[in-house]
């Protein structure tokens, strides 16, 4: 219930999924009411990005922020990595336009954050507590926040590609530390092989490889060893949604469903629910007592959607 941030700095490099460039990246300790600050050091003034919805520039094929005409790409991981450890506070200093892919999930991530340790600050930590049901939809897409019926977020995501290798997945699960570090965090992204020469035409995927994303072929996974899980895929959009909610700024107590969605639907919701200031309220420390009031049960979330 208090806001954490990591005890000593954090130091890694690698390719960027979309921009191919070689960036180095230092997470640094902050204090609290920081937030998550991104900090370009290669851009004259070193300007600093708040990871908050307002800020957010781009969401096509990952998430970027940006200000004054400086962006970071592919937040969205190191975002998941932040909210799934229970981390507040952190400044992530870069010299370069876009996150490094790594092996194109958050699980190197956990270990080097996990490393260094994370330490206690001076302050509580507020979560957002649904009040009331908040939806967004595009086509037959959709993602429907509805009052919880714990402390935490559960999410409950399904994804149908209609693809031989990648049909209908289903993921459930209620957000913890240790599930985000056992279930979720090693899922990699992943793409399909008929998409990399549109992808690279419009200055996508350029440091897209077999090392950090699952590509799909028309029969098969191309990667050797295959996935990780049965349902990587789906546990990956549910850890690209954690990165994307975290822009909200507070943990979210409440029941998440989510239908083939992605970053720009993501972000929609965050929009919509900083929008909607009655449906939701800060609570700094949760007890059983502040949940009395919200709680639906399974059947009533089936009936609403």
């Amino acid at each position: 219930m208090i806001q954490k941030s990591i005890k000593k700095i954090v130091s890694f490099a690698g390719v960027g999924l979309h921009s191919g460039s070689n960036v180095n990246v230092r997470i640094l300790p902050a204090a609290e009411e920081t937030g998550i600050l991104f900090v370009r050091t290669d851009v004259p003034g070193a300007p600093a990005i708040e990871a908050v919805a307002s800020n957010v520039v781009a969401t096509n094929y990952a998430t970027s922020l940006g200000i004054n005409g400086t962006v970071v790409g592919t937040v969205e991981h190191i975002l998941a990595a932040f909210r799934g450890l229970g981390i507040d506070n952190a400044v992530v200093e870069l010299d370069g336009p876009e996150l490094p892919a790594l092996d194109g999930s958050a699980e190197l991530l956990v270990r080097m954050i996990e490393g260094v340790g994370t330490v206690e600050l001076d302050a509580p930590r507020k979560y957002l507590v649904i009040k009331e049901p908040i939806k967004v939809t595009d086509g037959d897409k959709h993602l429907l926040l509805l009052p919880g019926t714990g402390k935490s977020l559960e999410i409950y995501y399904s994804i149908d590609f209609t693809h031989p290798i990648l049909s209908k997945q289903t993921y459930r699960c209620r957000l913890s530390s240790d599930l985000f570090k056992e279930e979720i965090a090693s899922a990699r992204t992943f793409g399909f092989l008929r998409d990399v020469e549109m992808l690279r035409a419009n200055g996508l995927a350029k440091g897209g490889s077999l090392s950090n994303a699952v590509v799909i072929g028309d029969t098969e996974v191309l990667n050797e060893g295959g996935l990780r899980y049965p349902d990587e895929f789906v546990r990956h959009k549910v850890l690209d949604l954690i990165g994307d909610m975290s822009l909200l700024g507070a943990p979210v107590a409440g029941y998440l469903i989510a239908n083939r969605s992605g970053h720009a639907l993501n972000v929609k919701l965050v929009e919509k629910i900083l929008g909607s200031p009655t449906s939701w309220e800060y609570i700094d420390l949760l007890s059983d007592d502040d949940m009395v009031g919200v709680r639906y049960n399974f059947e009533q979330k089936v009936v609403t959607l």
